[in-house]
């Protein structure tokens, strides 16, 4: 069977289920579920105006997709402070620094002994969207989840 990577050490891809998610370099305890980071380029179409029936294709702009980060409630207040920052920065006499408004985030995904296999570095972060309590079900059975939506100017692949 020949290898994923083509260097003949691993066979097998890596699981979805395996991450560290850092911002400011701290691990951030409790991360559930991380969504995709997703690049997606414009086509801008054109022709030449003696060519009517050939369509090129340009690259245009690019944007990048929100990340969001779920976990299950702590009493780790990190996700409603950083969110504040940009709630405060309407509020009318607050002064706020914007210092660490924006913040590089960094998701490790790990291999089955947990050491780290890839990361991704993302850029420019800030929190658009925060939800502190899901809707609450004296009956149900499950974890009460909070989650962050983040804004990013862009990711690569860490070396």
């Amino acid at each position: 069977m020949p290898s994923i990577s083509g260097t003949g050490k691993r066979k097998d891809t890596y699981k979805n289920f395996k991450f560290v998610v850092k911002i400011d370099g701290k691990e951030v305890l409790g991360v559930s579920k991380v969504s995709s980071l997703k690049r997606t380029t414009e086509v801008i179409e054109h022709r030449a105006g003696g060519d009517p029936s050939t369509v090129y294709k340009s690259p245009g702009q690019s944007k990048y997709d929100a990340i969001t980060l779920e976990r299950g409630i702590t009493t780790d207040p990190d996700f409603e402070n950083w969110a504040k920052k940009v709630w405060e920065l309407g509020k009318k006499g607050s002064e706020v620094s914007l210092a660490d408004f924006r913040k590089d985030i960094t998701i490790e995904v790990r291999d089955e002994a947990g050491e780290k296999a890839t990361s991704y570095s993302v850029f420019g972060c800030w929190v658009s969207e925060y939800q502190a309590l899901p809707d609450l079900d004296a009956s149900a059975n499950a974890v009460a989840i909070e989650y962050i939506k983040i804004e990013n100017e862009g990711w690569e692949r860490s070396p």
